[in-house]
Formats: C-alpha cells, structure tokens, sequence
C-alpha cells in the first residue's frame, strides 16, 4: 500500500494568512488582526499615551511647569546628578586618593544644604525679588552651579578642603532649584489633589531618563577627559536652571511690603510649627526618616569593590558608567509601574510591600561579593547589571509614594516651605545613613585596598533595611487620591500673603481655572 504524505492535507486549525477573496485581494485573518491590535497597543503605551498624559498635564497647569520640571529634575538633578556621582567618586578616589569610608562622609557633608532646605523654601514663599517669588531664585541657583563647577574644573591643584567646599557651593544651587520647583508642585497638588500622582510621576520620570542619559555619558567623558574635566561640563547643567529662571511665567507682584517680612516669617514658622504637631504629620514624618536612616549608604565602598583589581571585578570608567545607566533604566521602569499600576493603592500597603522588597533586594549585593553568581555561569558584569536595575526600580517604588504622602501633607500658605521641611527630614534620614555606613566601614576596617569584612558590612545593612517595617503602622492608610490634612490647614484664603493677589504663579492660577 502505498505511503500517503499527511502533510499536504490542510490542518483543521491551520489559517492561510495569503488567503484571497473572489477579486483576488488578501483575506484578513485572525492572526493578521490580532498581531496588528499587539502593534497598536505597543505604539499606543510607548508614543500616543505619554504624548497624551503631557498634553493633559500641559493643558490642566501650564506648559511652563511641565517645561521646568523636565529642565530641573531631567537635565540639572538628572543628567547632572549621574555625571556628579560617578566623577565624584574617581576625583576623590584619583585625584585626592583618600579612603572609602572619608568619601562617604565627605558625600554626607555635601548634602549638607539639601538639609537646610526650609530656609530656601522660606525665602521663595514670603521673600519675593523684584515682585516675583520664583524666577530670581531659579537664576540664583543655576549661578551657584555655574561657578562652583567651573572653579572645581579649572583649578588643578585644587586643596581637599577647598574642593569640598565649592562642591558644597554646587549642592546648594541644585538644592535651591529643587526646593523652587518643589514648591510649585506642592502648591498644585493641593489645588488639584487628583493629579499629584501624576505630578511626581513627571518629576521622577524626567530625573530617571535624565540619570540614564548621565550615566550613559559620564563613563565615556571621564575616560576621555578626566573626572575634573568632567566636573566642569556641570556647569552647563546648571545653565539651564538659569534658562529656567527666564522662561517661567510668574505674576509679578508690585509694591511688595517688606517691612512685613519679619511678621511673615513669625506667621509661617507658626504656621509650619502647628501643622508638625498634627498627629497626622508628625506619624508619617517619623516612618520616612527612619526608612531612610535605617538603610545604610555604602555607595562608596561598592564602588571602591567595583574597580579593585584584585578583590573586585575591576571595572573600567565605560563599564561603570553603563552599569550606572543600566540602573537608570531600572529607575525608570519603577516609576513607569507605579504610574500605570500602583499610584491609587494606599500609601501604607505600598511601603510595606516595597520597604520588604527594598531589604531582600540588597541581598544581590552579598551573592556578588561572595562570587557565589560564578558558581551559576553568570559573569560578574551581567550580574552587577541585573543588581542595580533591580535596586533602582525597588528604590524608586519606595520613593515615589512618600514623595506623594509628603506633597498631602502641606499646608496652603506655605507649601513650599513645608514641603522643603519634610524633604529635609528626609535628607537629615540621608545623611545619616551615609554617615553611619561610612562609620560600619572604618569599624570593620573597609579601605581602598582591603575588603575583607565588606561582605558583613553588607548584611548588616541589608538586616537594618527591614526594621522600619516596626513603625510603618504610622503611615495613614488612605489613597493618593483624598487629602490627609484637616480642611482649615488646606484652606487657600488663610495664605500668609493676604495682600490682593494670594498666588503669584500664574501656574496655581490656572490650576484654579481648571477646577
């Protein structure tokens, strides 16, 4: 009997995507539609609705805002923050030659004026310049930046104790630029509560494609150039704050009465010391400083350990930089998940989970420096790749919410100051925990050459991640969408500038108009 070949018969399931109709044209199959609804849907998430959630955004505030937060938190806090912690750590590291655990206290005092930030935030909400309360402010902190990096740059031989100071110098301008836009979110989230969500969304998605395109740049540039070289190209990241400064629409006030100022200061201080009595600030206040504190900073000891030649895996400048930027894009994954899936949980469910996953994520950490991911064919560079797309994005799930709990919790009147409050709590958390991991690394005699016990100073840290989870019963259970604070404390008429024009920005007034 002869064989018959089964495979010329048509499958009862098989579809023929060149099937023709009568006239000769193709059929459209099943197949065809579905693949074309999966192309839809890709092109729809990665252009058409992000062009669609700016241009609601622009169209609910005011395109000036939108523009400012991309310049600040994109450009000077993005871009120019990766290019500053990757070539500040080889200009300590080469150029003054000085130990892990100094340059991580040295970190700690650069962050010094971001700890200061309710003083700049007092200036931009009762201290107007020439009539206006947030430009000269923009062009005074990208002036800071400017000539703090420039002097860093040029001066070759530049002392250690002169080199820390201009870089304090340089954190105060970032931090003046970031304390004046602060204010402006603060103060539109509690004129539009249902978009502060969205609000910080914006600010962390431009800081993370900012920190990607920094850390994508820093390694090449630093090879190429130098880590003081590169210290200069800062100065143009804070030009653009400048730029800002001159762009951004602000309703001048005239005929200010600053011989009021004194009173003004007495009532915002009084003002800003009620709303921190409050039970539900304060609660929250204390979980943020404490998950902050708790998670000890060894940045630079994993760097040291990254470019050791004979404990560590030696990177080079490039391969540092890529694995930076690598971090960045995991960065950027969080605040794209908490956008689209997590803004509307409530706040105490999303740091629970997250500070949770914030503790065992450090544990990748310890897999790498025991070596134990050759043992599994994995490379140490994949693996250090995998680590810092994976603790990025968990940092940022942890961040994002308490940046949104924090904007709930300011008062009308002073938003930009309380908000700067609360930030300052939070790098006061920061800097303690550079300092006390710096301190775990002298004490366990972590040094440019010798890392013996770094994997215990490792788990320490990572046992320390979990045990704010203890107070986070004092994060209030509610969504992102409702306000925290009484209605009186929310109250726009009861600002401290009770003269005729009660907001200068012409961005609140809209957000007015668009209610």
């Amino acid at each position: 009997m002869a064989s018959t070949d089964i495979s010329k018969f048509p499958k009862e399931n098989d579809v023929d995507d060149t099937d023709q109709d009568e006239s000769g044209r193709p059929l459209i199959t099943a197949t065809t539609e579905a693949h074309a609804r999966v192309g839809n849907k890709l092109l729809d998430f990665l252009f058409f609705s992000p062009v669609r959630w700016f241009q609601m955004l622009t169209e609910k505030i005011h395109w000036s805002f939108v523009v400012s937060v991309i310049a600040i938190y994109g450009m000077n806090q993005g871009v120019g923050w990766a290019i500053f912690q990757v070539s500040s750590d080889y200009y300590w590291k080469d150029v003054h030659k000085i130990q892990p655990s100094e340059a991580q206290v040295y970190s700690g005092i650069i962050s010094i004026p971001w700890i200061v930030k309710p003083i700049w935030g007092l200036f931009t909400d009762i201290l107007p310049v020439a009539g206006y309360r947030r430009k000269p402010y923009f062009v005074l902190a990208g002036l800071l930046g400017v000539v703090s990096f420039l002097i860093i740059s040029l001066c070759k031989n530049l002392h250690v104790f002169f080199a820390l100071i201009m870089f304090i110098v340089g954190s105060a301008g970032a931090s003046i630029s970031n304390v004046t836009i602060d204010a402006c979110v603060a103060e539109n989230s509690i004129m539009l509560p249902s978009l502060a969500a969205d609000m910080q969304s914006l600010c962390g998605l431009s800081s993370s494609v900012g920190k990607l395109v920094g850390f994508s740049l820093s390694g090449i540039l630093i090879h190429q150039i130098g880590s003081q070289g590169v210290l200069g190209f800062l100065s143009v990241t804070s030009a653009m704050v400048i730029l800002v400064g001159m762009i951004f629409r602000e309703k001048q006030k005239r005929n200010f009465a600053y011989g009021q100022v004194n009173q003004k200061l007495w009532d915002a201080s009084r003002k800003m010391l009620s709303t921190m009595k409050s039970r539900k600030v304060w609660r929250p206040s204390v979980y943020m400083f404490t998950s902050i504190a708790l998670s000890l900073n060894i940045h630079e000891g994993l760097f040291y350990w990254y470019t050791d030649p004979k404990a560590g895996p030696h990177f080079s400048e490039e391969a540092v930089g890529f694995i930076f930027s690598i971090g960045a894009i995991g960065s950027l994954l969080g605040v794209v998940l908490y956008q689209k899936a997590l803004k509307d949980y409530p706040f105490q469910s999303l740091l629970f989970w997250s500070q949770l996953l914030f503790g065992f994520s450090g544990m990748l950490d310890l897999i790498l420096i025991f070596r134990m991911n050759l043992k599994f064919g994995i490379p140490d560079y994949l693996f250090v790749v995998i680590d810092e797309c994976v603790s990025q994005m968990v940092i940022r799930l942890k961040w994002m919410p308490l940046l949104v709990l924090s904007s709930k919790l300011c008062p009308s009147g002073v938003e930009g100051t309380f908000f700067a409050l609360l930030m300052s709590i939070d790098h006061i958390g920061l800097l303690t925990s550079s300092w006390l991991g710096g301190l775990l690394m002298l004490v366990l005699n972590v040094t440019r050459t010798q890392f013996t016990n770094f994997w215990l100073v490792v788990l320490i840290r990572n046992i320390l991640r979990i045990l704010p989870l203890c107070f986070i019963y004092m994060v209030p259970k509610t969504d992102p969408n409702c306000n925290i604070l009484p209605p009186d404390m929310l109250n726009s008429t009861q600002h401290i500038d009770t003269e005729i024009e009660p907001h200068n920005t012409e961005l609140v007034s809209l957000a007015h108009h668009t209610q």
